[in-house]
């Protein structure tokens, strides 16, 4: 399998605290739970199964996202969809509410240990496994703690130690040493599944990784795991033929798939990953669990991804229920998992969204027309949602909803983002009845064409303060803001006030002007001219700036013409990409 680049998808952290609100009262002596199941891996090569007190266990299971304090709201709908079981990141003192919750619905837990540097190419922190022995000491204290803690709770299935360490190293080391670490770390992670088992001999124990190329070293260095575990999108696929060709004498379970990642799709017309469509990740989870279930006696089961309410980049991308409603995605995992949805109202079904016009070059601020064609399955009366997404600008997670006007005919007219980028904007269509369809493009929002001629280009400009340290995309000097280039940029120092000049050589007349704001843009400027560069008058006023493209007009006459910062918008200084005057 390929090696995945950056991606976006950790949409989940270790569990965290989190209280139930109720605990049930007990008689006299009565014991807080049920003693635990035993969980065994049983059987011989290529024909093994799970156990659960002795009786054959398929994991039908999930990846858990919602809060623990909301585990009594949801796990009665994850038990009405045919889940058995349910994956964590990380397991302490706020875990118990969770297992017991589960327990209580008849689900169990593939219980998560956390090992730096997780999350594979997302990693955060990184640990030398030859020689940080006061880290692995921790850990070896601390995850059999709560083993012993959670042993008996009937709430668990087996514990998983790591995820997707073995890829994420790579962002840490290279070369010899990348190899010795990865050799280095799944021996520690047998010396935790060693650990587990001298506590817990009831319970199985694996280590999740990002790519079934860290099973070699799991292989080699890791002969006290119970089973494998691997995290495989659209290329789940794939994992059959790799086990059989790795010659591996273990079992595997798939901890996280569904469809197709951004590190897996094309990049669209604006450089950027193509979301596959409602229905297209619909059929990437059919898919996934069809070739899981086709490698009998050694796949003994998966949690896909991603039982999460969160509503945002990764949460549309991923999630089954973003804020709590339910999509084709949810279906299609309730199907698989043999329950039955013929009386459910479902979602409504996209099949076709285009954006009007040059989805490359949209106008910042101007009106944005989207086509859209979705029809309910149930008859139900659809409503349309537009948001904007800045992700691939500023790395910004958040949905910002756009004001809509309905045209009729499933086109949505809204007013494009001021911010130049590529954008993601969602189209999410609700039923009334708790499903939402939703579907997404990019489009590239660049400044809106000026007729007439921009007088600034080229000319010589100055300013109070710029950048000249060659570092990042500076030197941004002030003549980079009159090139006619929107990817260079004047910057200026952190304080107020500052200002930009541009000479245009001799007095001439204007009467519109276009300034392409950096990330660190003027909350309040004015725009000035001046026939002497010494004497000024003022010909345009703003007091609440919010950066991305500002174009307006302005009439006025001089030599010189500068924006004069009054009031930066961020803790920065002030940087445009581009300061056009026009006549």
């Amino acid at each position: 399998m390929p090696r995945p680049h950056s991606t976006g998808r950790r949409l989940a952290a270790p569990v965290t605290a989190g209280v139930l609100a109720a605990c049930a009262l007990m008689l006299p002596g009565q014991q807080a739970h049920a003693a635990g199941s035993v969980v065994k891996v049983t059987g011989s090569q290529g024909h093994w199964q799970l156990t659960v007190d002795g009786s054959p266990y398929q994991v039908k299971g999930l990846t858990w996202g919602p809060a623990v304090a909301d585990a009594g709201k949801y796990m009665p709908d994850l038990k009405s969809m045919g889940v058995n079981t349910i994956r964590t990141w990380g397991t302490d003192a706020s875990s118990k509410p969770l297992f017991d919750t589960a327990a209580a619905n008849g689900i169990k837990v593939i219980a998560g240990f956390w090992l730096q540097p997780g999350g594979g190419p997302g990693s955060g922190g990184c640990v030398n496994y030859l020689t940080d022995t006061t880290y692995k000491n921790n850990m070896l204290a601390e995850f059999p703690k709560w083993v012993e803690t959670y042993k008996d709770n009937p709430g668990v299935l087996m514990w998983n130690v790591g995820n997707e360490s073995v890829l994420g190293l790579q962002n840490c080391y290279s070369g010899d040493e990348l190899e010795k670490q990865r050799d280095a770390y799944t021996t520690f992670v047998n010396d935790v599944a060693k650990k587990i088992h001298a506590v817990d001999p009831n319970h199985p124990v694996t280590s999740t990784d990002a790519w079934v190329g860290a099973w070699p070293y799991y292989k080699k260095n890791a002969p006290d795991l119970d089973l494998y575990a691997v995290n495989s999108y659209n290329a789940v696929c794939d994992v059959k033929s790799a086990w059989e060709q790795g010659g591996y004498t273990k079992p595997y379970i798939v901890t996280e798939t569904g469809p197709a990642g951004e590190w897996e799709v094309p990049d669209d017309a604006n450089g950027v990953p193509a979301e596959p469509t409602d229905q297209a990740k619909a059929e990437g989870y059919t898919k996934a669990w069809g070739c899981i279930t086709g490698h009998q006696g050694v796949a003994l089961g998966a949690t896909m991804f991603h039982y999460g309410t969160e509503y945002d980049f990764g949460g549309i991308w991923f999630n089954l229920l973003p804020a709590g409603q339910k999509r084709l995605s949810y279906y299609a995992v309730k199907k698989a998992y043999g329950a039955s949805t013929s009386g459910d109202n479902t979602p409504p079904v996209f099949s076709s969204m285009t954006v009007e016009g040059d989805a490359t070059k949209v106008a910042a601020g101007r009106d944005l027309t989207i086509a859209t064609r979705a029809t309910d399955p149930d008859g139900d009366q659809i409503s349309y949602e537009v948001l904007a997404n800045s992700m691939y600008i500023d790395q910004s997670k958040e949905l910002t909803p756009l004001k809509v006007t309905d045209l009729g005919s499933g086109r949505l007219k809204v007013t494009a983002p001021d911010k130049p980028g590529v954008w993601k904007i969602y189209v999410k269509a609700t039923d009334g009845h708790g499903n939402v369809g939703v579907e997404t493009r990019s489009v590239r929002v660049v400044p809106p064409p000026v007729s007439g001629t921009n007088i600034a280009q080229g000319r010589t400009a100055t300013a109070s303060s710029q950048q000249t340290t060659d570092y990042g995309d500076c030197p941004c000097l002030a003549s980079a803001a009159v090139d006619g280039k929107n990817d260079t940029r004047w910057a200026s120092d952190w304080s107020d006030p500052q200002w930009l000049q541009v000479d245009l050589g001799s007095q001439q007349s204007f009467r519109h002007i276009q300034l392409n704001w950096e990330t660190s843009y003027a909350k309040a400027y004015t725009i000035q001219t001046s026939d002497d560069g010494q004497n000024w008058r003022t010909v345009h006023e703003v007091t609440d700036g919010n950066g991305g493209v500002d174009d307006f007009d302005a009439s006025g006459s001089g030599r010189y013409v500068r924006v004069n910062g009054t009031a930066r918008g961020t803790g920065y200084g002030y940087s445009l990409y581009e300061f056009g005057v026009y006549n």
